[in-house]
């Protein structure tokens, strides 16, 4: 299976020097398109959404299809595309603070594919573990499950949320797990950026 068509896939990733990026992972529904929202409120800056969730809506509304191994690279494609983008904008921001925080990232679309299909195209992870970001944050499983079209895992919350946790350590990503309401997520966040400068 991991032979998946990679050549027209361009997923190297570019950030300005001056832009420091955040990426939010975890299990579904557990508060990451909330908290880079809130964060993004907090500092002024922009925030990338997640591509997978328009990209697979949009499968949804039109065939009523769901997510397959042929979406893994396009999905892929459109994430850097638009982080790159929001990268340069939040480069050009005034704010002395270029903070980017960005909802998934490809290690967490890696993940994903590793954990549905129990592999992943060689390209998406060259490019998911070559990938930096300066802070990792795995949203913590103690929001409550919220159904859409697209959210399928309810019962396994827990045990995706302890894979995350495994894939990170064993490829040397530093993270740190962000739990409680939103208004402790975001200062906690506040405070480990302020002390990071």
């Amino acid at each position: 299976m991991n032979g998946n068509d990679a050549t027209a896939h361009n997923l190297t990733q570019h950030t300005p020097k001056s832009v420091i990026k955040v990426a939010v992972l975890g299990a579904e529904s557990t508060g990451k398109t909330t908290l880079c929202r809130d964060l993004a409120a907090h500092f002024g800056c922009p925030w990338v959404p997640e591509y997978m969730r328009t990209y697979l809506q949009a499968k949804w509304d039109d065939e009523q299809l769901t997510c397959t191994w042929e979406d893994l690279l396009p999905i892929a494609q459109g994430q850097i595309e638009l982080e790159n983008k929001l990268a340069e904008q939040a480069a050009q921001t005034s704010d002395n603070s270029h903070y980017l925080f960005c909802d998934t990232s490809l290690f967490e679309l890696m993940v994903y594919a590793n954990w549905y299909y129990s592999d992943c195209p060689e390209a998406l992870t060259q490019a998911a573990l070559a990938h930096h970001y300066d802070m990792i944050l795995l949203t913590d499983v103690d929001t409550p499950w919220v159904a859409d079209d697209l959210r399928d895992s309810p019962h396994q919350r827990d045990e995706i949320s302890a894979y995350f946790s495994d894939q990170l350590t064993t490829h040397n990503k530093s993270f740190r797990v962000i739990g409680g309401n939103r208004e402790a997520r975001v200062q906690q966040i506040v405070k480990l950026l302020e002390s990071a400068e």
